[in-house]
This record gives structure tokens, C-alpha cells and sequence, in this order.
């Protein structure tokens, strides 16, 4: 569908799947904020985005791991735009080593899901400005394998890369789901995706065993481009105009991922309609409602 008139945000939009995605909805007509951490890289695709387009295009700077800087970009976006109409939370890496924000936050979990539960709770009265607004919250695959250990969130006693960002995926998909529910009814949609293996620099931090793997297998992963068709079609198919608390695995087919068999709350986890009382934990973080140490704003719109 065509999207003149309308606002969307992309947050890691600097390159990669997020450029993409930016680029996408600007050929539909949107006006699109980028999101990006590097002012020159950010320019440079918002550039890009204006040149092949002719659409309009806005910079916006902030290291979404921190909660600071989260707080102060929301504040700008709800400057700029009063309706929000499209929200894209697409930032994430993936890190070898173990590294602690400023907040206290494994650095993993704040950027590739506290951010978006953050961001789009600060971004709550934009998007419920907007008639029929949309989240489109990127996942990944590796949620499969995930599983939160509330015991050691933030692995200081054991940390592995992998490890962090299944978990962190895995939140992403948990928050969309209890995010839908609360949402229901309410004129705003979310959904998860899971692009496919991508070749973009998301595994640029990684170094070792994972790292070489990462460059071996690259050259015959898919392109950023059809990585971020899946994030256009969710965002953007009219036959979507409604559906909300799913999971889409590149487009077009979808898929909702039923409870797996194994250890831990993963399974549970997976469920689109978990048991009331069942893993209130999980739900709580999920949503944000778990505070301290997990550092995870009250963040349900």
C-alpha cells in the first residue's frame, strides 16, 4: 500500500537490513526518521534515501544501548513528529565479548531488546496519534534456541554471544506477543520478524571462533535487500490492516511458532497465548515490568 502522507521511524537504519527498510518505505511515500548511532553513516544513508527517492528523510543520533540517550531520542521524535504512524525496531548486534552499559545492563540485552521496549514506550502517544499505527519489531530465528535465565540475565557468571542474543531475540518475540494483547483493540498493531540470514555488519563485533565463521558463511547469506522485504511486507501489506502478535518468517509466508519441545521457558515462551498463570516472570520482563537489575523500564503503552 502506499504510504504518502504517513511518518515511519527505523532505528539502526545507518546501513544494512535498517537502510534497507528506511529506503522501502520511502518509495511507498512515507517520510522516514533514520535512526542511527554515527552521525556520518546516518547522513550518508538519509542522503541516499532522498537522492533515490525524492522523499523526505530525517537524521536522528543515539546509542540505543543507553536509556539516556533512548529518553532523549524519544523526546526529539515526539518533537518532530506529533503522529507516528510506523515504528521499526530494527538496532541490534551481536557482541564476543561481555560488556556492561552505563545503566548496568549487559550491553546484548539493553541494545537488542531493552531498547525496543524502551523506545516504544516512550514513543506510546505519537504512535497512538496516528490512525492505524504499526510496530514492526525485528526478531531473528536464533529465538528458537533461546532461553531466558533470570538467574543470570546478564551473564556474569557464564557468557556466550550466541547465548546473549538468542535470549535477547527471544525477549524481542515475548514483547510482541504480551505487547499485542495489551494492545488489543487499541488502533495499534505489532508484529515480530525473522529476515533470514542476512550478509550485513550486525556480527561485525565478533572476533574468535564465531567471527571467522561469521566471514566464511557471509558471502552466501542473502542480501540486505531481500532481508528487509520481510520488515516492508509487515509493515506495509493491506492484508495485514489489523493483525497483530504474530511472528513472520520472510515473506510472505507465516508462520506462528509453536511451543518446542526442551529445557528451560523457551517453549513457553513461544506460545502466542501462554496459560494467564503461567511464566508470569517472563511476562512481566517481557513487557517491562521488571525493574533494577534487569534495568527494563514500566513500559507498556
Amino acid at each position: 500500500m502506499r504510504l504518502d502522507g504517513r511518518t515511519a521511524l527505523v532505528t539502526g537504519a545507518s546501513s544494512g537490513i535498517g537502510a534497507e527498510t528506511a529506503l522501502g518505505l520511502a518509495r511507498l511515500g512515507a517520510r522516514v526518521g533514520l535512526v542511527g548511532r554515527d552521525r556520518e553513516r546516518t547522513e550518508r544513508a538519509a542522503a541516499h534515501l532522498r537522492r533515490e527517492t525524492g522523499g523526505a528523510a530525517d537524521v536522528f543520533l543515539a546509542d540505543l544501548s543507553s536509556q539516556a540517550e533512548i529518553r532523549r531520542l524519544a523526546g526529539e521524535v515526539r518533537a518532530r513528529y506529533p503522529a507516528l504512524d510506523l515504528l521499526v525496531n530494527n538496532a541490534g548486534a551481536i557482541f564476543s565479548e561481555r560488556h556492561v552499559t552505563a545503566d548496568g545492563i549487559e550491553r546484548t540485552w539493553a541494545l537488542d531488546h531493552l531498547a525496543y521496549v524502551l523506545l516504544t514506550h516512550e514513543l506510546r502517544r505519537p504512535l497512538e496519534a496516528a490512525p492505524r499505527a504499526r510496530i514492526v519489531n525485528l526478531a531473528s530465528a536464533a529465538h528458537t534456541r533461546g532461553r531466558i535465565d533470570f538467574d543470570d540475565l546478564g551473564g556474569e557468571r557464564r557468557y556466550a554471544a550466541m547465548k546473549a542474543y538468542a535470549q535477547a531475540k527471544l525477549g524481542n518475540v515475548l514483547f510482541t506477543y504480551a505487547l499485542a494483547r495489551r494492545l488489543a483493540g487499541r488502533g495499534i498493531t505489532v508484529n515480530a520478524v525473522h529476515p533470514g540470514v542476512v550478509a550485513s555488519d550486525f556480527a561485525k563485533n565478533t572476533r574468535g571462533g564465531l567471527g571467522f565463521a561469521w566471514s566464511l558463511i557471509r558471502p552466501f547469506l542473502i542480501s540486505t535487500e531481500a532481508g528487509a522485504r520481510t520488515s516492508l511486507h509487515v509493515a506495509t501489506a493491506p492484508e495485514l490492516d489489523g493483525v497483530s502478535g504474530r511472528y513472520f518468517a520472510k515473506k510472505p509466508r507465516d508462520r506462528l511458532v509453536r511451543p518446542q519441545p526442551g529445557r528451560g521457558v523457551a517453549g513457553a515462551g513461544l506460545d502466542p497465548e501462554p496459560a494467564p498463570d503461567r511464566n508470569r516472570g517472563l511476562t512481566r520482563l517481557a513487557i517491562g515490568r521488571r525493574g533494577v537489575r534487569h534495568g527494563t523500564p514500566a513500559a507498556t503503552p
